[in-house]
C-alpha cells in the first residue's frame, strides 16, 4: 500500500504529510495508519472525537481479543503520533502506556570441541603477559 498517493479523509491526508515531513519509513507509515484505522472501527467514528475513556476502552479491547504485546505495543505508537502530531491532542495518550516485554536471553551456540585443532593458536596455551582473548584467537595478533 502507498500511503503517499491513496485517497482518504482530510485527516488521513494530514497524518500522511505529517508522517512525509518526518521522513517516517513507508512499513512505519503503513503501521501508524493500521492503527487509527483500527481506532476508527473500534469506535464507529471519527478518530479525532475519541476521549481518554474510549482509548483505554480501546486498548482493553485489543488485550481481550489476544492482541500480542508487541502489535499492542505498535498500536499505541501509531496512535500515539496521531493524537500528539497530527491532532496536537498528546494529553489524550498521556495515561496510555506501552506494556513491558519479557527480555529473554539469547542461545549461545557452541561448536563441540574437536581433539586435532584445526587452528593451532586455538590450541595453545595463554603465554604469560597476554591476554586469554589474543591466545585464544578470538583477537588478531599483530
Amino acid at each position: 500500500m502507498d500511503t503517499t498517493t491513496r485517497a482518504g479523509s482530510p485527516l488521513r491526508q494530514r497524518m500522511i504529510e505529517d508522517m512525509r515531513m518526518r521522513k517516517l519509513e513507508p512499513r512505519t507509515q503503513e503501521g501508524y495508519i493500521r492503527a487509527v484505522r483500527k481506532l476508527t472501527v473500534f469506535l464507529e467514528r471519527s478518530p479525532d472525537t475519541a476521549t481518554v475513556e474510549d482509548l483505554r476502552n480501546f486498548q482493553l479491547h485489543l488485550v481481550d481479543t489476544g492482541t500480542s504485546p508487541i502489535t499492542l505495543n505498535a498500536t499505541l505508537t501509531g496512535l500515539k503520533f496521531f493524537f500528539d502530531i497530527t491532532l496536537g491532542r498528546g494529553e489524550l495518550m498521556a495515561r496510555m502506556q506501552p506494556l513491558k516485554l519479557p527480555r529473554t536471553v539469547p542461545v549461545v551456540l557452541r561448536l563441540p570441541r574437536s581433539s586435532t585443532s584445526q587452528n593451532s593458536r586455538c590450541s595453545e596455551p595463554p603465554r604469560p603477559g597476554r591476554s586469554a582473548y589474543r591466545a585464544s584467537g578470538l583477537v588478531p595478533r599483530p
